[in-house]
């Protein structure tokens, strides 16, 4: 008998909730663990307050003097809370969250007046060691000097017994070396770009800021099921096991009723969220079995993603608790639906307009259908670059695969959004007749709000589809930050916008047309130039797949391919203009994600080889040999005519045989082809040669393992088996 595996099936199916009480309503905690406004003005001065909140609201710098006031009160009100130690909370470019303790505490020279000290020099900087954290080749080993920089615009909170305190991380010589950099400049870049937009439409528009709203999928696995299973442990998926006989067919799971235990980890996972300020509201049963979502209320976008970020790490330690792990990987199971986290973006005014939803009014619904369609014009020139953002080895198995989504970028707006851009295009060229201005008001731009009254279709096989007040960008990989497609979401329609507005403002001055016949001459065009990108159908299809290639879309589906487009001249024009990303941060970020999916792949096929060698096969074996012993038994029973009563025994043998060496002859092949990639100087070649060369080594490997999974006896299998994992509530 496996001995491991049927004592954490024992373990897992003796388990019994944790019992989780609520702390209070959600409206009363909520927030109670972060430094925001109510905490700041009972903890800052006057002037230390007015320096946070002008620094949030206009990006003003705060004084080094004041910053000694507000690191004081940040400081009183931590160790009010409890507060031991502090640390700079940054999201280096290893795609998690990194943080550095250090305690309050400090004594003078001689060990004498122990105190409790923070000022102004520890709120505001920090220096990690930058060598090592990835850097694509930024830093050398012996150049270690990064600095980490308050970031005052994401309030500081508590966790445990430590203030964290949102940075940014840069090294010596300036260039950006995380997440949040560049993410802060895109939105600089897009709230000018889009404020001079808006101000066609209101001239009391002083500030647009960019929203989402996140939903995070996962899976929850028992914890000792999960131990159970080294590739899960080592790589968050399963590397090998045959589909269950009932997956996700009788679609009896989604929005289900939520398993006991479950339930009382989300409730748990709730209160932490409420006391950090992460304003998660919806929860449910995923499609999957064991796979689960929560969605928050939209936030700035900056915010956002730090929250996202936060929350991944929170779910694991709250999942400890519970006796769970947390699978955020795209594809962790074989057979059932994987796992995304669909960014909902949208650009509100500091009016309370939000951009991207319709009005009762034409000039209102024009400011609509211009951020709107400029945000599809954006999507249509960069679709390669929208691809990158979300490109990752794990990703691959959702976009790669026909998936909810496919690797191809289009734009779903719906039936009725697509007959009002059939009109627009129909627009003159140049001076509207009043009989045409009141035509477009009245007609079809007037009567926006009704047609979407009716607009409630939603595809859910598009990567980025429109969805009644903003985009969805479905394409985003549950175990991502969030920063890197909103970087590149928000560049490249910042960047749009400052075209059209130059477009129009050309129009107004050089061919003497009204600021609307203006407008809607550029759209107009716009609609003819971006008709490729928009599709209604089936995302999954082979015919989408062949129709996208006829339009010149582009389909990569895999990483190193998807890749090359964040090192074009075009994209690093785009990064270098908006000031968001130089030559040299874009180019170490391709090296740093080459690498990372180098690494990971590298590590799933060593993963697989020790699996395959030293679980499999001599399980094989063992079961191999009690076949044989069973032949012989019946071979002195009944003589000669034994081949005929062991038929069946024998055809056994002979099929475990072939998959024993199926498997090995594989594993050393993929060893080999490892050990080639290996030798490669390039980054490029040998991401290409684990892709092409390596990866495709899985599969078949796989599938020898698979079938010896259902030829081999049960009670001597040692790998937990997917029934087991996914249907162990």
């Amino acid at each position: 008998m496996s001995t491991f595996r049927f004592k954490a099936l024992e373990k897992a199916t003796d388990r019994k909730p944790v019992v989780v009480e609520e702390l209070d309503r959600k409206s009363a905690i909520f927030g109670s663990n972060v430094f925001g406004d109510k905490a700041m003005r009972q903890f800052l001065t006057p002037e230390a307050y007015k320096a946070v909140k002008s620094a949030v609201e206009f990006g003003t710098k705060i004084d080094r003097k004041l910053a000694e006031y507000i690191a004081m009160g940040m400081k009183e009100w931590a160790l009010s809370k409890g507060v031991t130690h502090y640390t700079h909370w940054f999201q280096p470019l290893t795609g998690t969250t990194a943080e550095k303790h250090d305690a309050f505490f400090e004594t003078s020279f001689d060990g004498s007046d122990p105190v409790e000290k923070f000022g102004g020099s520890q709120l505001v900087q920090q220096e990690p060691d930058a060598s090592s954290f990835p850097n694509g080749g930024i830093r050398n080993t012996f150049e270690a000097r990064g600095y980490t920089a308050w970031d005052p615009t994401s309030p500081a909170f508590i966790f445990g017994t430590t203030l964290c305190i949102p940075t940014v991380f840069i090294s010596y010589t300036g260039e950006a070396l995380d997440n949040k950099t560049p993410l802060l400049r895109a939105l600089n870049a897009i709230d000018n770009a889009a404020t001079d937009v808006a101000k066609y439409f209101d001239k009391n528009v002083k500030k647009v800021t960019p929203t989402l709203g996140w939903e995070q999928e996962y899976f929850l696995v028992d914890a000792a099921l999960a131990a159970s299973r080294p590739d899960i442990l080592a790589t968050g998926r399963t590397l090998l096991g045959h589909t269950s006989a009932k997956g996700q067919q009788l679609e009896d799971h989604y929005f289900g009723s939520i398993p006991t235990r479950v339930l009382q980890y989300m409730r748990d996972l709730e209160n932490e969220c409420m006391l950090l300020g992460i304003p998660v509201k919806t929860r449910h049963n995923e499609v999957a079995p064991n796979q689960y979502e929560l969605a928050p209320i939209f936030e700035e976008t900056n915010l956002a993603v730090d929250h996202n970020s936060l929350l991944m790490d929170v779910m694991q330690k709250v999942a400890e608790r519970h006796h769970f792990k947390v699978l955020f990987h795209e594809k962790p199971f074989k057979g059932v639906n994987g796992s995304g986290k669909h960014n909902n973006w949208s650009l509100a005014t500091d009016t309370g307009i939000n951009l991207l939803s319709p009005s009762k009014t034409p000039m209102s619904n024009l400011q609509f259908l211009t951020f709107f369609i400029n945000t599809i014009k954006a999507v249509h020139d960069y679709e390669e670059l929208m691809r990158a953002s979300i490109a990752s080895a794990s990703n691959d198995h959702r976009l790669g695969a026909n998936e909810a989504p496919p690797a191809i970028i289009s734009v779903f707006i719906g039936q009725q959004l697509t007959k009002v851009l059939e009109e627009l295009e129909g627009v003159s060229k140049g001076k509207l007749s009043p009989e045409e201005k009141t035509d477009l008001k009245l007609n079809v731009v007037g009567k926006l709000p009704d047609v979407f009254l009716d607009n409630t279709d939603r595809n859910r096989t598009s990567p980025f589809a429109f969805t009644g007040n903003k985009f969805e960008f479905r394409a985003v990989g549950s175990s991502a930050n969030c920063a890197g497609s909103m970087t590149t979401l928000n560049c490249i329609v910042a960047n749009q916008l400052i075209e059209f507005k130059a477009e129009v403002d050309a129009l107004i001055e050089k061919k003497d047309l009204k600021k609307d016949e203006a407008i809607f001459n550029v759209l107009r065009e716009y609609i003819k130039q971006t008709k490729k990108i928009l599709f209604e159908g089936d995302g999954y299809s082979d015919a989408w797949e062949k129709e996208a290639k006829k339009r010149g879309l582009s389909n990569h589906k895999t990483t190193p391919k998807a890749l090359k487009a964040k090192v074009s001249k075009k994209a690093i024009e785009l990064f270098e203009k908006l000031d968001v990303m130089n030559h040299v941060e874009v180019e170490a970020r391709y090296e740093i994600e080459l690498e990372e999916y180098v690494k990971k792949i590298q590590i799933e096929g060593r993963v697989l080889g020790d699996i395959a060698r030293n679980h499999v096969i001599p399980t094989a074996i063992k079961y191999q040999n009690l076949l044989i012993e069973n032949v012989k038994g019946l071979k002195e029973i009944f003589g000669k005519d034994f081949e005929k009563v062991a038929k069946e025994q024998i055809i056994l043998i002979k099929e475990i045989s072939e998959h024993i060496e199926g498997i090995n002859a594989n594993v050393e092949a993929m060893t080999e082809e490892r050990k080639k990639a290996n030798n490669l100087t390039s980054t490029e070649k040998m991401a290409d040669a684990y892709c092409e060369k390596v990866k495709p080594y899985f599969d078949i490997i796989r599938s020898h393992s698979d079938k010896l999974e259902l030829l081999v006896d049960d009670e001597i299998w040692t790998l937990t088996k997917y029934r087991e994992l996914l249907f162990t509530k």
